[in-house]
């Protein structure tokens, strides 16, 4: 990288290069931006997006299971469904066997979206990584794995101890 911004406006972007933290919210930050612009045109915003993605994955989750499978505190999920409900994307039910738990379908509207809406992920990645040869594509995901099991082990063991 340049020594100066000036030199490189983009450098001003991405300021604080030391830290890892700060370059993975740019990059979430770009991915978001540009996967919302064309999700929006289906009525689908960032937020909603998350909770599609992982019901595309398996549908007829229990909303606590939801919660902790995206890591979002209950009331979040909660707020999200109710606008995914509003506007005719999932419909909520009492599980029959357990009735202290609500399970979250997708509906037939969202089921269709799915074949619109996936591949969108996947033309920002390829965008992403223009330039990047496979091998780099999977190192850098295999790099980025390796990060977040190191931080989420760590969480682990802060609740365990009871610092947080």
């Amino acid at each position: 990288m340049p020594a100066s911004s000036k030199a490189d406006p983009a450098r001003a972007y991405w300021a604080i290069e030391d830290s890892l933290g700060h370059l993975a919210r740019l990059i979430f930050r770009s991915f978001s931006m540009l996967r919302d612009a064309q999700t929006r045109a289906h009525g689908v915003s960032s937020g909603h997006w998350t909770f599609l993605r992982q019901l595309w994955r398996e549908d007829g989750l229990s909303q606590h299971e939801l919660s902790r499978r995206l890591v979002m505190q209950d009331a979040t999920t909660t707020v999200a469904l109710r606008g995914l409900e509003k506007q005719g994307l999932i419909h909520r039910h009492v599980n029959r066997r357990d009735r202290r738990e609500t399970l979250v379908y997708l509906t037939p509207r969202a089921r269709e979206l799915a074949s619109t809406l996936l591949p969108v992920t996947g033309d920002v990645q390829t965008l992403a990584t223009r330039g990047f040869t496979p091998d780099e594509v999977r190192a850098l995901r295999s790099l980025l794995c390796r990060i977040i099991v190191n931080l989420v082990e760590e969480e682990a063991s802060h609740l365990d101890r009871g610092q947080w």
